[in-house]
């Protein structure tokens, strides 16, 4: 892959840049409709893979927030036309890399050394590239090390580029002016603490320590003496990624020990630590050559108040949903019934609610699930693009917690639906 010499930095390049792909996605539309002319059965699949090329080409090469977003909406097969997932979920562990010189320069400025003054080796050449850093090899007193690098200006332009991408994102997502507000207040929170590498270093120690205990999960070592701001480095931890696992063609045992670690992992962090890793894609996730789950990243943290926490779980896990004055208790402590709402509404939003947490729900009712059932996978991905596109739902509701809450247990059904893995789920 082609490395890249620069990054725009300057909040006038990066809006230049966007207003080119802006005109680029115009000039697919027009010759989409050019062409609908003279086929009127011509669908949009073209256009969607002109489109979801055009932005993503734009948004790897500013890298940052704007990349990130994209790997966000990867993530989320319910509101994405399948060319924009295929496009933004390279951006998961697999976009353009960064030319050696702008590494040094990083370096130089964050220690006052050279990579090469600072380890015993170092790989200029990145080992991959994701939205927001790089990740480079090194060795130093005899170990392995995974060097973290953070592109330039990332958290600089955190605010200009969620402003940028916003009509982007509108359009994509369907949303109202009022919940895109709300969408991106919280991203761009979360994205700030993801730039800060010294709190992402302390928080990788603290989850450790706490989840040590969990079966087949492998953590590396931390280095703060060789970390900054914008540098983290850490152990090496030899395995693959999940796709590069599932192409080895890994034994159906194989598969739910993983599938199982990672269930485990994220249910401890729920229900015990009330914060976790919000950021679960397969970038994120290694198997190691022992069968573990190697875990990295935990830049992006969730934590969970108790005042979301008791009435969502109170949802999930227990017989709420069958006495009607708890649910609205719940519903309206999670503001999905809001004071306005008349008895009609109150109606709808309890039926529509009731089933998409009883679908969601589904692994949790049971003593063992299958995430290899395609078909439970398709309900929800059905069932989500369904109420997407109900006007009922245009209109923002639901605390914030929702955003990322939400987000990390599809990514988790998604993952353990991908690794087609057997899990113990009752609690």
């Amino acid at each position: 892959m082609k490395e890249q010499d620069s990054i725009a930095t300057g909040k006038v390049e990066r809006s230049a840049k966007f207003i080119k792909t802006g005109i680029k996605v115009g000039g697919n539309y027009l010759k989409h409709y050019t062409k609908k002319l003279f086929d009127p059965d011509l669908t949009k699949e073209e256009l969607n893979n002109d489109n979801a090329q055009d932005i993503y080409q734009s948004l790897s090469e500013l890298k940052g927030s704007a990349l990130k977003v994209a790997q966000m909406l990867s993530m989320d097969k319910s509101i994405l036309p399948k060319a924009y997932v295929d496009q933004f979920s390279k951006s998961q562990y697999n976009a353009p890399p960064l030319s050696g010189p702008l590494i040094v320069r990083t370096f130089s400025k964050y220690f006052g050394k050279t990579p090469d003054k600072i380890f015993d080796t170092f790989e200029i050449k990145s080992s991959n590239a994701a939205s927001i850093g790089q990740v480079h090899k090194a060795t130093k007193d005899g170990k392995q090390l995974a060097v973290k690098i953070q592109y330039p200006g990332v958290a600089e332009s955190i605010s200009s580029d969620l402003k940028l991408v916003k009509p982007f994102a509108f359009r994509l997502l369907g949303m109202s002016e009022k919940e895109l507000d709300v969408y991106m207040k919280e991203v761009e929170q979360k994205m700030l603490e993801e730039t800060d590498y010294v709190l992402e270093v302390e928080q990788s120690q603290k989850f450790a320590e706490a989840c040590k205990s969990l079966s087949n999960i492998s953590f590396p070592n931390y280095y703060p003496e060789y970390s900054s701001p914008r540098i983290i480095t850490m152990d090496w931890i030899e395995g693959l990624h999940l796709k590069e696992f599932l192409a080895t063609n890994p034994t159906q045992e194989e598969r739910n020990v993983i599938g199982q670690a990672l269930w485990d992992f994220y249910q401890f962090q729920q229900h015990t630590l009330r914060a976790m890793h919000a950021d679960p894609h397969p970038g994120n996730f290694l198997v190691t050559p022992d069968g573990k789950l190697g875990v990295l990243d935990f830049g992006c943290i969730k934590e969970l108040p108790n005042d979301f926490y008791e009435p969502y779980f109170q949802l999930i896990l227990g017989d709420t949903l069958n006495n009607k004055e708890k649910t609205l208790e719940c519903f309206r402590a999670l503001e999905m019934i809001l004071p306005q709402d008349d008895a009609k509404a109150i109606d709808f939003y309890v039926s529509w609610y009731t089933k998409l947490i009883r679908l969601f729900a589904e692994p949790y009712m049971k003593d063992t699930f299958d995430f290899a059932d395609q078909q439970y996978m398709q309900k929800l991905y059905e069932f989500g693009e369904m109420i997407s596109r109900m006007p009922e739902f245009k209109q923002a509701r639901g605390v914030k917690h929702f955003i990322y809450v939400n987000r990390t247990n599809f990514g988790l059904y998604a993952i353990l639906s991908e690794l087609g893995a057997k899990v113990k789920t009752a609690r």
